[in-house]
């Protein structure tokens, strides 16, 4: 299957095109696969247009009933509130690529030869402000964990120089 047929593939793009284009919100289909109907886990969502990142944003836990309803609001997100990019217009939308990544929940980790760079993302989180980073595994130009830890606290506004961190991996199915 190629990943513009997988099933939450073509929800997030259909729940990105009927927000663009009419401002509403989706729900998934009555005869949506069970294992993303009967189960939650944190999602992220990744647009892109030739090849460059559009938008992207989600979450490493749950926050909604089940993946279909958290990729259908991660997507809608990734489109219209990655602050790092405009929203995507109408005329952008055949242009577009996505990618669904539903994430196995975030372990803590005791030593940095847990982690592995193409295997597992990463969640960092700041001991005293409780700020936290995620970078999702095996992204193009990260080869080191180190560059893995400092990118993921640069997101989460973590001061490496200052703050005392925990970090956590995850692996994440990528559709």
């Amino acid at each position: 299957m190629k990943n513009s047929d997988h099933p939450l593939v073509i929800l997030a793009k259909k729940a990105i095109e009927k927000y663009i284009s009419e401002g509403k919100t989706i729900s998934p289909p009555e005869s949506f696969p069970e294992n993303f109907s009967a189960r939650k886990a944190g999602v992220f969502v990744s647009i892109n247009n030739s090849g460059n990142l559009r938008g992207c944003i989600g979450t490493y836990a749950p926050t909604r009933e089940n993946i279909a309803y958290e990729t259908i609001a991660n997507a809608i997100s990734a489109a219209s509130q990655d602050t790092r990019f405009d929203p995507i217009t109408v005329d952008e939308l055949p242009s577009l690529d996505y990618d669904v990544y539903v994430l196995e929940e975030p372990r803590l980790v005791a030593d940095l030869s847990e982690l592995d760079v193409k295997k597992y993302g990463i969640v960092v989180r700041g001991a005293k402000t409780k700020r936290c980073g995620l970078l999702l595994p095996n992204l193009e130009g990260i080869k080191t964990i180190e560059e893995q830890i400092h990118i993921a606290s640069q997101k989460g506004g973590i001061d490496l120089k200052k703050e005392k961190i925990a970090i956590y991996r995850f692996t994440a199915e990528k559709y």
